[in-house]
């Protein structure tokens, strides 16, 4: 599972289950909730998860998934409302902006990466996969910029962008520090 797009359409039970799990885990951490408490919480029974899912590594997939569908929408939105390329090097940033005043305990990827180390997990394939996938869009967008080194400048706005992420719930404003110097990078790039 490398984005939310592979996951098949759920049923109402799975979507209930999804959910949940979504808040648990996002709100406690992905080890410390059990499938009793997702269960509970979703109003389905252990056996319409494991019917539906199997697992709880693959509830842990179909969260992760779920999420990362939506943060590619967010950003694809962003780089879509853009003033052209240039500013769409750095659109990424600004779809954080209002991520993360949804999202205040940090980035679910970055959790559960930290959380689940087996990369065969497949929750941690889904979350190395939205960490490829972005720092993948930051070339692209560089590229179509005209920018001379665009996966140079990909590798530092990744960095950058992650750091934020990271340091948005500790330090308010970390995210807009780094998308003023997200556009500075951009702009030296581009015209350097």
């Amino acid at each position: 599972m490398d984005s939310g797009s592979d996951i098949p359409p759920l049923t109402p039970a799975a979507r209930r289950i999804v959910d949940a799990a979504e808040e648990l885990f996002y709100e406690h951490g992905i080890t410390a909730v059990g499938v009793d408490l997702i269960t509970e919480h979703s109003g389905v029974t252990k056996r319409t998860l494991y019917n539906r899912f199997g697992s709880k590594e693959n509830v842990v997939a179909a969260y992760l998934a779920e999420r990362d569908r939506r943060w590619r929408s967010a950003v694809r939105a962003a780089v879509d409302a853009s003033g052209g390329a240039e500013e769409a090097v750095t659109a990424p940033f600004e779809a954080l902006r209002s991520w993360t005043s949804t999202y205040t305990r940090g980035c679910a990827f970055l959790n559960a990466l930290a959380e689940l180390p087996d990369p065969r997990h497949p929750g941690h394939r889904v979350a190395a996969g939205q960490k490829r996938w972005l720092r993948g869009l930051f070339e692209q967008l560089a590229t179509a910029a005209g920018c001379p080194e665009p996966a140079a400048l990909a590798t530092r706005l990744f960095v950058l962008h992650e750091g934020a992420v990271a340091t948005e719930p500790l330090s308010p404003g970390t995210v807009t520090a780094a998308a003023d110097l997200a556009r500075e990078l951009v702009r030296a790039a581009v015209r350097g």
